[in-house]
């Protein structure tokens, strides 16, 4: 870390920290960097009051668009699993959208390390949506969800579930601390208070516009760093949360690690730079692009999702269906990865119905078999697919 690039930061302040290389048992000194509380009012730029005015108006175009769609909860599962994929990416750990819906149908003990962790971030992303039903944002919620993250995975420890028990740094791995780029703050009070500062103002900071409560909220849980594993993720999942709670979004469609992956560096170096600086002008401006650029991507790729189920509909009418192949052609935009054994118990009719449906896609190039397996068979609708990782 760059101590002296931090030193005259107006965002927070250096401490003095000691500890003992667990690899080397040799001990060091350091410093860490303690964020300062955020503020109750935020003053904007003219040029980041324009970048929440276009972001405001996407968000809302895209949370219009969704009543539209006769059932808005068909996007629910396949955009939480790219968000899963991407938000997993931007951590390291890379698994395709396939991949994970595939892992519905397959023993888990068959799956990978990298599919089981990213389909950790996806039950977590569950699990918050029900939380989110009863409790706000906050501690207990969040250590709930850091430990189903976790759970199995090589980030999984002693202190999974709560906050951390010990002071970590962000670096190359096997690096001393030394050459961190980022020493977060020691574990003990001065974490606890940081969070408790977070956690009250991520839920009463009402005289901040929401976005910027959003942005900054998100900065600060990085910073603060809590979890022992999987802040990222955790903090990335905590921006989707707080636009559902606020109900500037109905539902969660809005996959901003999917924007934030291919910027990474650029995501990472604001948020330092913050840390450093104590202008929050350019990350919030980052932001705002990023939330704007995803919404249009979002209401562009729903569109072209729901014109797709129309064009599969219609070819079914042409050859005049009466099957459940129609039924089924039209759920193919949200689940877009099937057996034929889903088929029967979701439209509650025998295998051989199930099955007839199932082949009547495939003559009509609506659907592809994965692989070729003549037991326990696998289809996936490609194009529907092409449609969710575009976005």
């Amino acid at each position: 870390m760059d101590i002296k690039a931090f030193e005259s930061s107006s965002a927070g302040k250096l401490v003095p920290i000691s500890g003992k290389d667990v690899r080397s048992a040799e001990s060091w000194s350091y410093f860490a960097y303690v964020p300062n509380p955020l503020p109750a009012e935020v003053s904007l730029t003219p040029e980041a009051q324009i970048a929440l005015g276009e972001a405001d108006r996407a968000l809302g175009a895209l949370n219009a668009y969704l009543t539209l769609i006769p059932d808005p909860q068909w996007l629910v599962r396949p955009t939480l699993s790219k968000e899963a994929v991407s938000t997993s990416a931007l951590e390291g750990t890379f698994a395709s959208l396939e991949e994970v819906l595939e892992a519905d149908y397959i023993d888990e003990k068959k799956s990978t390390a990298r599919v089981r962790e990213v389909r950790n971030y996806l039950r977590a992303a569950e699990r918050s949506l029900e939380s989110l039903k009863t409790r706000p944002v906050c501690r207990s919620v969040l250590e709930e969800l850091q430990a189903i993250l976790v759970e199995g995975t090589r980030g999984e420890t002693y202190d999974s579930g709560q906050l951390r028990k010990r002071q970590v740094f962000i670096g190359n791995h096997g690096r001393p601390i030394s050459e961190a780029r980022f020493v977060p703050p020691p574990p003990g009070r001065v974490l606890e208070d940081g969070f408790s500062d977070w956690e009250k103002w991520v839920n009463l900071a009402d005289r901040v516009p929401l976005l910027v409560r959003v942005a900054l909220g998100h900065y600060q849980f990085e910073t603060l760093h809590p979890l022992a594993d999987g802040n990222g993720r955790i903090g990335r999942l905590v921006m989707t949360l707080q636009l559902l709670e606020s109900r500037v979004l109905d539902y969660p469609v809005l996959n901003m690690a999917s924007w934030l992956e291919p910027r990474r560096e650029e995501y990472i170096g604001h948020l330092l730079k913050m840390s450093q600086t104590g202008d929050f002008d350019l990350w919030i401006r980052f932001f705002m692009k990023g939330v704007a650029e995803q919404s249009l991507a979002t209401t562009r790729a729903i569109r072209e999702l729901l014109q797709l189920r129309e064009s599969m509909q219609q070819q079914l009418r042409e050859v005049k269906d009466k099957s459940i192949a129609t039924s089924v052609a039209a759920d193919l935009i949200g689940s877009p990865v099937f057996d034929v054994s889903s088929i029967a118990r979701r439209y509650d009719v025998s295998h051989q119905a199930a099955n007839n449906a199932v082949n009547k896609l495939l003559r009509l190039g609506l659907v592809e078999q994965i692989g070729q397996r003549t037991y326990g068979r696998l289809f996936i609708c490609n194009k529907a697919m092409r449609i969710m990782n575009s976005f």
